[in-house]
């Protein structure tokens, strides 16, 4: 009789290969509580397809920017307050992809401009000056169409 997929147990080595993590990783997120490998006689690691979806979680979750502790309340069944991170972690994302957009429009806006040195652009001097004075961090450049420096 053939054994399931369901039935499946890796080594840590193996497991480790299947998404080219080193093993010490493996070792550490269990450290943190994020796996709960079984073992074996020997009493080493042993894991089975719950584990292997965990680590893909896990990654997933590590991808998208969240912390160890953040997935960790992510994964666990029983945790308090995984909603609350949940939208924590939507607000950090909103945040990030409007420091990414902040960015992009800087690459244009030098790409644009006809200063030879963007440095010399007044309207990334101004961008620069509200930064360093910390009064509107974060606005977007004027554009460079409408400033008349191009």
């Amino acid at each position: 009789m053939k054994s399931s997929p369901r039935d499946v147990r890796w080594s840590i080595g193996d497991l480790a290969d299947r998404f080219d993590l080193e093993t010490h990783v493996l070792r550490y997120w269990e450290d943190c509580g994020l796996l709960h490998p079984d073992r074996d006689s020997a009493g080493r690691r042993v894991y089975g397809e719950v584990d292997a979806y965990r680590v893909a979680t896990i990654l997933v979750s590590k991808a998208s920017g969240m912390s160890l502790d953040q997935i960790r309340t992510l994964v666990d069944a029983s945790a308090e307050g995984r909603r609350d991170a949940l939208r924590a972690h939507l607000v950090e994302l909103d945040r990030r992809q409007a420091e990414i957009e902040r960015s992009r429009h800087m690459t244009n806006h030098a790409l644009e401009c006809r200063a030879h040195d963007i440095t010399a652009c007044p309207g990334f001097q101004a961008h620069v000056e509200d930064i360093v004075e910390g009064t509107t961090r974060g606005l977007p450049l004027s554009d460079p169409h409408s400033s008349g420096h191009r």
